[in-house]
């Protein structure tokens, strides 16, 4: 892949609507070709800081670099960015090919440049046959990778993306995702994605950034942040988690010890720098349920069935332990193998599978 776009740096951001507190200190570097995800609930800030990015909204506080200049004084016409949102907003009247020769011609190239720089970046997104077609005579997915080929046209310095798969079905928004990957993987753009769908910053993220009240909670690969996050939110918004409730015990091989109400005693990842409460303080453990596994002696927690439902790749148990339900997921499931409800069993891991978790900041 050659990589076409630039690196994007953000330095405290800050803004606020009257008393609120949208964005606080919010601080990334998107790297040249990289694909950076915002992900987080509503009101977390994330569509408020790509709006920053873009130059729709003044930040009250913080920079934006570009190539190490700082662009948050630029209206956004000055701004080298590609843009689309969830609506978009192609022109009713014109081709395709208007549409993707639109902004060649408001920065004055000639017409035969024009067309000829349009019809390539329609060929790349694969639309070469519906380039004299209107937006009407398009498919919602077609209608996307016009409005992805109109905002690369340019060659933006970075593609802003503002859950811009929103409107389509959940399959043709699995097709669109592995689209954009793909054409991004053939012009090289840096990308900077807002979603507030877990599987969607998963499938496609180099990074995710994790958004919530304003400020990024954990800024890593979608597997460390699914793998280990950092508080309780994380471990809750990225996926299904099992929390387990405890008390910290200290260390014993690189690894936190853990007591439960039950008197047992299991073994989790502890994070350097992120977990630092004494001993005998409360703390949580963070266990995805297909991390967990039924077991006999040798397992840590004791609990019985409560449920197991069958649905296809894997099967889904629902165990009562330390007085609670917890979730485990295994493909370890035959017709007729499944335990019944009531069953006695024990429940099992690695260290290595658990994040030992303290109380949100």
């Amino acid at each position: 892949m050659t990589v076409s776009g630039r690196s994007v740096e953000v330095v405290d951001l800050r803004k606020s609507y009257g008393s609120h507190l949208a964005v606080r200190d919010v601080t990334f570097h998107l790297q040249p070709g990289e694909f950076l995800t915002l992900l987080g609930p509503s009101g977390s800030g994330k569509t408020s800081t790509l709006m920053m990015v873009a130059g729709f909204e003044a930040p009250d506080a913080g920079q934006i670099r570009v190539g190490g200049q700082d662009v948050a004084a630029l209206p956004p016409e000055r701004r080298n960015f590609g843009v689309v949102f969830q609506g978009y907003a192609l022109f009713p009247h014109m081709t395709v090919l208007e549409n993707v020769a639109f902004p060649l011609r408001m920065r004055g190239l000639p017409g035969r440049e024009r067309r000829r720089r349009a019809g390539d970046m329609i060929e790349k997104v694969g639309l070469s046959a519906f380039a004299d077609r209107l937006p009407r005579q398009l498919s919602g997915g077609q209608q996307q990778r016009v409005a992805l080929a109109r905002a690369l046209v340019f060659e933006p310095d970075a593609l802003l993306l503002d859950e811009p798969l929103g409107a389509l079905d959940r399959k043709l928004r699995e097709d669109m995702q592995a689209e954009i990957k793909a054409i991004q993987r053939r012009v090289g753009i840096s990308i900077l994605f807002v979603t507030h769908d877990q599987d969607e910053a998963m499938s496609m993220s180099d990074r995710i950034a994790v958004m919530a009240d304003g400020a990024i909670i954990q800024l890593a690969s979608p597997a460390e942040v699914y793998l280990h996050p950092r508080t309780r939110f994380v471990a809750g918004f990225l996926g299904e988690t099992n929390l387990l409730p405890g008390t910290f015990c200290g260390t014993e091989g690189g690894h936190a010890v853990v007591r439960f109400a039950d008197g047992s005693t299991g073994k989790a990842r502890l994070p350097v720098g992120v977990f630092s409460s004494a001993q005998g303080s409360a703390a949580v453990v963070s266990l995805r349920p297909e991390r967990l596994r039924l077991c006999g002696a040798e397992g840590i927690l004791e609990g019985r069935v409560e449920s197991c439902t069958f649905l296809g790749r894997h099967a889904r148990y629902v165990v009562q332990a330390l007085g609670q339900s917890v979730a485990v997921s295994t493909t370890e499931w035959s017709p007729g193998s499944a335990l019944p409800p009531g069953t006695p069993v024990r429940l099992a891991w690695t260290a290595e599978d658990a994040q030992l978790l303290g109380e949100d900041p």
